[in-house]
């Protein structure tokens, strides 16, 4: 019997109907496996994983096979997105395996849980110099008859290896840096921008050739250190990436929002999936990049692109749902592109002006069809055509309306509508830090409500020890059912987002928040060996080991976004202990960080304020927050800030100092403050 159908993932029911007797990750099937001496199939994926729905329908949708699947194997349906311990496991011994991995990921398992086989997409018949999936079945199920001792030595062998891997990016620091020699020093961060620099792409952007993903967090480095070193190099780069980007078709011209990466090295074809955390660290780095340099078109990309997620992705109580599919009816990007006669249709007179500038021709830019994106920027366009640059910007304006209004008559992208804890935060965040950069009050309206959308809607109802509410937090949300234990990034990405909402609104409850779920993983995920976090909470039982989470990735690391948490709350709350922990966990990281910056770009973030340490700011008097909040909207990447209109408070950073109608500014060192100073003029001249 399938019992997908009691689940709420939407990965997991577009399956419920197969003829697979899938459970989903649960005790039962692991007990079932056991009873029955069975070896497991995990098959993991995610609702927008384009190969994922082709081998739905090539195979589980098969009655012979899965008949076969059913006598053979107790299967497992696992959303990636739901598990992504589960996943990280099973794609190691994948890679470990094959060299390489992707979804949809099959793995074969004892009815213990240790991989022993792993591989990806199968097709239904002999193809692309791999068997078919039947075969791949009828094989593993002849080994598992007839040599099961061969299985079981296989997964020993995997654990083993997967564990051996888990630390081979800690280093113990070496004995000169032991002895005291300074670990972080400018010319380390030299050495990071230069290994970042061998892989720009000089004319389109980015990092390599393709395919091409977004890499907000290495540039969100080459803006930092641009601001420290005067760099001109490193900020063309971010610039010129961000720029490629917005006018590329990863970009959505018409409706807004950022698709997953491009397949191509311009930015032209995207793989049409729009995931919440690509857009949430979009919108991060682009209001970074507009408070250095002012430029519009990085504003007017968040407006649309917030605008989008509101429209799309919005919960009515505030969160964000996960992702919006690639296809269409079945067809990869069909909801997106164009025919040239359709713009035509549509756009009457207009279409030659919106043809030219969106590069929309009869033989199409891509498989006979056209994706919507910029040649050129507007100013650019508009003075080689020799028109009025604001009467371009309004007649293209126009034009996009009708489209977009005409392609909302088409069906829709499938919606994952599950709402994850971190990828909520990490749009927090994006919220916060996009009212830093324009002043729009409806950004800290968002950001305020999506925080207390995640704080009662994640919370546990369990006590801890001393009758209090506990700080455990469940993982993903949906019909008002939160399940799966939290991991560690999904309290490091709401931790840093706590931190930057108590910077957008001075309300000390945020900072205590923060506390309390710094305590809880400082409990419960540390490994005492290394002082690193584990990716899974400690009693977690229903997996065959704990890993930790160290590349930033797609997303950033929990270890690397915990590293900045510390070292903002040891000033916050003057907890030095914790700024210590955050300089020993970067030493156990520092070659690593070194030798792979664009594996480990927010590690090199949280390096460099080591190197140029946090600037803590105290702003206290009657205008304080309004003061404050002027501060914020400059670019000076390396700050805390707390505020107070009273001269008393419970943030340290603001305790015992004095206040004037015209409140003072402090500029602090491990809390030994220059004279306050009132103008930002010379806040400015100070920070300098």
């Amino acid at each position: 019997m399938n019992k997908l159908q009691y689940e709420t993932s939407p990965y997991l029911l577009q399956h419920r109907h197969n003829p697979v007797d899938w459970y989903a990750w649960k005790p039962e099937a692991f007990a079932r496996a056991k009873a029955e001496n069975k070896p497991i199939l995990v098959s993991i994926g995610y609702s927008t994983c384009h190969w994922c729905h082709v081998m739905e329908r090539e195979s589980f949708e098969n009655e012979d096979i899965a008949a076969y699947m059913n006598e053979h194997f107790i299967n497992i349906k696992v959303d990636r997105e739901e598990r992504p311990d589960v996943d990280a496991i099973y794609m190691e011994a994948c890679q470990i395996i094959t060299g390489g991995g992707g979804w949809p990921l099959n793995c074969f398992l004892t009815p213990e849980g240790n991989p022993f086989y792993a591989g990806t997409y199968y097709p239904p018949k002999p193809a692309f110099n791999r068997p078919s999936w039947l075969q791949l079945l009828q094989h593993i199920a002849n080994i598992w008859e007839t040599q099961r001792d061969t299985a079981f030595e296989q997964a020993e062998k995997l654990i083993a290896h997967i564990k051996r891997n888990d630390d081979l990016f800690v280093a113990t620091p070496n004995l000169s840096l032991q002895q005291g020699n300074a670990p972080f020093t400018p010319a380390l961060l030299e050495e990071i921008f230069y290994k970042m620099r061998e892989r720009f792409d000089r004319v389109d952007g980015g990092f390599g050739n393709a395919p091409k993903f977004p890499s907000t967090m290495a540039i969100q480095y080459l803006l930092n250190y641009h601001y420290f070193t005067g760099n001109t190099e490193a900020r063309e780069h971010a610039l010129l990436s961000l720029d490629k980007m917005t006018y590329g078709g990863i970009y959505d011209q018409l409706g807004g929002g950022f698709a997953r990466y491009a397949t191509d090295r311009e930015w032209l074809i995207p793989h049409f999936e729009k995931m919440l955390y690509d857009n949430a660290l979009l919108i991060s780095v682009l209001s970074e990049a507009y408070k250095l340099s002012g430029q519009p078109q990085y504003k007017e990309t968040v407006e649309e692109t917030f605008a989008y997620l509101q429209r799309e992705m919005n919960h009515p109580d505030g969160g964000f749902y996960s992702a919006q599919d690639a296809d269409s009816e079945g067809v990869e990007g069909k909801f997106f592109v164009w025919q040239k006669a359709e713009v035509d249709a549509i756009l009457g007179d207009d279409s030659e002006l919106f043809c030219t500038f969106y590069d929309v021709t009869e033989k199409g830019n891509w498989e006979h069809q056209n994706i919507l994106w910029r040649l050129e920027s507007y100013e650019k366009f508009a003075e080689g055509i020799k028109m009025d640059l604001e009467a371009l910007k309004a007649k293209l304006k126009t034009s996009r309306e009708k489209l977009f209004a005409e392609r909302s008559k088409r069906i829709y992208p499938g919606l994952d509508d599950k709402i994850i804890l971190g990828w909520n935060a990490l749009m927090a965040t994006a919220l916060a830090q996009a009212f830093t950069a324009f002043g729009d009050e409806h950004y800290r309206a968002a950001a305020v409500r999506n925080i207390d959308f995640i704080l009662e809607k994640f919370a546990t109802q369990a006590n801890d020890e001393a009758g209090k509410a506990s700080a455990k937090l469940k993982h993903v949300w949906k019909n008002n059912i939160a399940q799966y234990d939290a991991f560690v990034d999904d309290y490091a990405y709401l931790i840093a987002a706590l931190i930057d909402l108590y910077q957008i609104t001075f309300n000390f409850k945020y900072l205590q928040a923060a506390e309390k779920y710094t305590d809880y993983v400082l409990s419960y995920f540390e490994d005492k060996d290394t002082g690193l976090f584990f990716y899974t909470e400690e009693g977690q039982s229903d997996i065959v080991l704990r890993k930790k989470d160290l590349y930033d990735n797609a997303t950033p690391s929990g270890n690397s976004t915990m590293v900045i948490n510390l070292q903002r709350l040891s000033i916050l709350l003057d907890k030095p202990a914790w700024k210590e922990k955050a300089h020993k966990m970067l030493l156990n990281m520092r070659d690593t960080i070194e030798r792979y910056p664009l594996s480990f770009e927010r590690w090199a973030t949280a390096l460099m304020q080591e190197v140029h340490p946090i600037q803590e700011i105290a702003v206290v008097g009657q205008n304080a927050l309004s003061k404050a909040l002027k501060i914020q909207a400059l670019f000076v990447p390396n700050k805390v800030v707390a505020a107070s209109e009273l001269e008393t408070m419970q943030v340290p950073l603001i305790a015992d100092k004095t206040g004037s109608n015209d409140a003072y500014i402090y500029v602090c060192r491990d809390f030994v403050c220059q004279r306050p100073v009132v103008s930002l003029e010379e806040f400015r001249e100070m920070i300098r």
